[in-house]
Order: C-alpha cells, then structure tokens, then sequence
C-alpha cells in the first residue's frame, strides 16, 4: 500500500466521520481503483472494498481473484468465495464483521443484487445511499492527477491534429473515428476514455450520436467528442470543424457557442458557485439568436471518471475550489441540420482557471 493511497484512505475516513456513517462500500469502479490503486472489472462475480471511518479495511472478493488482490493486501481481511458455491457466505461472513454499522454505498454505481445481499446480513435499514458524500472524495485533484490528465490531453490532441489531415469529404464517420481511435492508441493511450463521438451534417444535433456510415459532404458540420486514456485518467475533448466550408448561419452558431466557452474560461475560478458558471456560461446563448437550441449544461468534474463531481449546473450552488478539474462545453442544437460543441478540460485556479486543453477553437474547414 503507497502513502498516497493511506491518505486517500484518511480523507475518505474523514467525510465518513464528518457524516456519522461507519463503513463506505465499494463495488469496481473509479473509487474503488483510487483508494486501492487495483483495476478490477464490474462483472458478474461481486467484488467489494469495505473502508471504515475507523480506517479498518475488508473486502469481499471471488477466489479467482485471491493472487492479484493478496499482492497489494495480503493481510486485510477478505472473505473470498468461489463460483460453484456462490458468494451468500462471503456477505454473509462480512455482514456479521459489520453488524450494528451504518454501511454507504455508491448509490449512481452498485446494482441491485449486491444492495440486497448486504441488506439481506446486515439488516434492511443498515445499507444508505452515500453518493453525495462519497462524491467528495475526488473533488480535489493533486498535481500527479493533474499531470496524468494533462498527459492523457497531449496525447488527444495530437491524435486529433493528425486524424484531420486526413479528413476529406466521402469519408463516413465509422472510418474517421476509426482513423481518430487508432491515433491516440499510437501516440501513447492505454484505451480510449469512452467511445469517441465522431459525427457529421443533422448527425451533429444529437449529443450523443453514434458514428455510423454517414458520408462527410461539403458544408457538413463534423463534430468530435473524444478522450485518451492514460493510467486511469482521461480527457474529455470537444471540438467541432466544417467540410471546405461553413454557411452563414452555421458560421453564427458556431461564433455564439465560441463566445459562451470563451465566457466560461474567462470566469471560472475558486469561490465562484458552479450554478453561476452556468448561468452566464448558457446566458451567452440565451441572449442570442439561437436560445431555443440550448439543451444542457455547462460541465461537470473530470478526472477517473469522464463524469464526475462537480456538476457545472443550475442549482449546484456549491462554490468551486482550486485544484478541481471541470469541463466547459456550451453547445447548441438545431435537430437535424446543425450542433456544435466546443468543450475544453479547465483546472480551478485561486484566482482563475487555466485550460489543460489548447486544441485551436477558431472556426475551422477540413478536406480542403
């Protein structure tokens, strides 16, 4: 165990204190990679780290499973089972460790059946949804996260750069996010964050989409939403360019989307609430001509997950601290003809914020 992951682990034990909760469970996933520094898959087989306000650690965990986990854990209490006998006796055996505890779990991330099973050995009301707590615990990002995020940007950029000197009209979007995916993967990804987004023409208007056999044609908007990943951390990367040409009204959309993103990296800093960021950020596109093709926020956090806390929303009136890593992407959508997103990764700074990401955001043609 590094010290890094004991002090995660301390932070953790704080928040739980703070909120009169005994015991965190965590079932695969961002949180559970962050205070163990071990990548298990979400799957069938019932995986579980039990992190206790005490500082005590347990884990449920399949037998085949034992070698990788006791290289990192050896000591820690773990009730293992296999798979011709089934995992009742594991929660079982960590219900009666945990009996008379109040257990948080991940409320947006464990499913169903491993809800019960708690519940089941550890009484019906001992199980709380601790998401709003639990989301704290990555709020604020160190400089080696920072670092791995700013790596994980480079890496996207230089891909995207390089997909878009080959980008002509009659390419389908299958065959550019093909061309996109190969290139992070060659300048360094581990993976791909999430599936890249790659979109052309009315396609754009979905958020969304899925590439699919959609020929690029001159005048289409062609959108690109896409992030390497890298030990972990990724970025989140939103940029959207025109095929030899851009009509006017396109060419205005595209400058109002331009001017809302550069409104948000101009405000944002520590102190200022996340609803208010949103609030002048979409305020830019509902002083315009377009306000009726708005249709989400601004941003949320970034970092092992592509979405996580802080949401960059109305109604998050919780004030922004130095050392979060958000995403500020005003988009607008005019269903099929035209969306455009701009969207950079943005570091909260004491006294402003500084964009990770500096792919160029002038209106731009490809293909010609």
């Amino acid at each position: 165990m590094s010290a890094v992951h004991d002090q995660r682990r301390d932070h953790l034990a704080t928040l739980l204190k703070e909120a009169e909760i005994d015991v965190a469970a965590f079932v695969p996933g961002p949180n559970f990679f962050y205070l163990t520094g071990l990548d298990f898959a979400l799957m069938e087989r019932p995986t579980l780290l039990f992190a206790a306000a005490s500082g005590e650690l347990r884990a449920i965990m399949p037998e085949l499973e034992r070698l990788k986990w006791e290289s990192e854990f050896p000591d820690m209490p773990t009730f293992y089972w296999q798979d011709e006998t089934g995992y009742g006796d594991a929660f079982r055996q960590a219900g009666e460790a945990l009996r008379d505890m109040t257990i948080g779990i991940e409320g947006g991330r464990m499913r169903v059946f491993e809800a019960d099973a708690l519940r089941l050995h550890t009484g019906p009301d001992a199980v709380v949804d601790a998401a709003d707590i639990l989301s704290r615990l990555r709020l604020i990002k160190s400089e080696d996260e920072i670092g791995e995020v700013k790596k994980a940007v480079a890496i996207s950029q230089t891909a995207l750069a390089e997909t878009l000197d080959l980008v002509s009209a009659g390419m389908t979007e299958k065959q550019v996010s093909g061309l996109l995916k190969m290139r992070m993967l060659a300048n360094g990804a581990d993976g791909l964050f999430f599936e890249p987004i790659v979109l052309a023409g009315g396609h754009t208007a979905n958020p969304h989409g899925v590439p699919g056999e959609t020929p690029l044609r001159p005048g289409d908007p062609l959108l690109f939403d896409f992030g390497a990943q890298l030990n972990g951390y990724g970025a989140d990367i939103t940029r959207t360019m025109f095929v030899e040409f851009a009509g006017d009204r396109h060419a205005d959309i595209y400058e109002t989307v331009l001017a809302a993103n550069t409104k948000g990296r101009d405000i944002a800093r520590s102190g200022l609430t996340a609803h208010q960021l949103d609030a002048d950020v979409t305020g830019v596109l509902s002083a315009s001509h377009f306000a009726d093709l708005i249709v989400h926020k601004t941003g949320h956090g970034l970092g092992l997950d592509v979405h996580e806390a802080p949401q960059v929303m109305r109604g998050n009136h919780e004030p922004l601290s130095a050392g979060m890593l958000i995403t500020i992407e005003p988009g607008l959508y005019q269903p099929d003809e035209i969306g455009v997103r701009i969207e950079d990764d943005v570091l909260i700074e004491a006294s402003g914020c500084r964009s990770l990401t500096s792919f160029p955001r002038e209106l731009t043609l490809v293909g010609t």
